[in-house]
């Protein structure tokens, strides 16, 4: 049995390595756990559902944040050519 967990890669976690301590704002601790105590559930529940909804979010916003660096750059570098044809 041991020796078919360390053939496929698995080992064992150590215990609190899938646990996050996370600091946030009086405000938002407070908004937090007036979700979870309107909507019957736990603050780790609240924080969960938040961690997951916010994460696809997140990626969506920093890719959008990427594309419009980028096509900003491009822009200005056709923007300067522009302007060194017509000095020329």
């Amino acid at each position: 049995m041991i020796e078919s967990k360390k053939a496929t890669g698995n080992t064992h976690r150590t215990r609190g390595e899938h646990c996050l301590n996370v600091f946030v704002s009086y405000e938002l601790k407070q908004k937090l756990k007036a979700l979870a105590k309107k909507y019957d559930r736990t603050n780790s529940d609240m924080v969960r559902a938040v961690l997951r909804i916010g994460i696809p979010m997140m990626e969506g916003l920093s890719e959008a944040e990427e594309i419009m660096v980028r096509e900003y750059i491009n822009l200005f570098r056709k923007l300067r050519q522009v302007k060194s044809l017509k000095e020329i």
